[in-house]
């Protein structure tokens, strides 16, 4: 499967961390991507925390794969020995300065330090490969566990914004413009 889907795909837009394979999204991830934003714990922090219908699912990914193919880049589709737990990655802002990083991991998979290891090796590409100035991550209030992590890979917090109707914090890594 792996194989066929990225023919043509630039090897580079595939990267590896200790644990991780970081690829771009395919049609492929539909299934999985319905299932991982209907887990009501997954969308507890949104300003309307309720799970995403099939189409919006949909959407989602295929904005995904547009990004993709708009800049050569985008959110990954990230496995752990094998298996698909989540996205996540840098995209480019149409809000705010800098490039937006988010993650999204299947439950069963968070407190076994993907997340970090996600954003540190997302960091490496934004500024190795892209030659980025800043990176954002935006995280709601009561997410403490998504403020620590951004905290831990060196993100500052920079100030609160409205998101989509509801108070957010901005943290920033590079270029501190507020």
């Amino acid at each position: 499967m792996f194989e066929n889907e990225f023919k043509g795909v630039l090897q580079s837009a595939v990267r590896r961390t200790a644990r991780l394979l970081l690829r771009p999204p395919v049609e492929g991830d539909a299934d999985f991507l319905i299932r991982l934003f209907s887990r009501p714990e997954l969308v507890a922090h949104r300003p309307v925390p309720r799970p995403d219908t099939p189409e919006e699912s949909a959407a989602r990914l295929a904005r995904d794969i547009g990004h993709w193919k708009d800049h050569g880049f985008g959110r990954w589709a990230v496995e752990s020995d094998g298996a698909l737990i989540g996205f996540g990655g840098v995209t480019v802002s149409t809000e705010f300065d800098g490039l937006n990083l988010s993650y999204h991991l299947q439950p069963e998979s968070w407190g076994h330090g993907y997340a970090t290891e996600l954003v540190r090796e997302s960091l490496t590409f934004a500024f190795d490969d892209l030659q980025a100035d800043r990176v954002i991550g935006l995280v709601r209030t009561a997410n403490t566990t998504s403020r620590r992590i951004l905290e831990k890979c060196g993100f500052a917090f920079e100030c609160e914004v409205m998101l989509h109707g509801a108070p957010t914090n901005m943290y920033a890594f590079g270029s501190f413009r507020t």
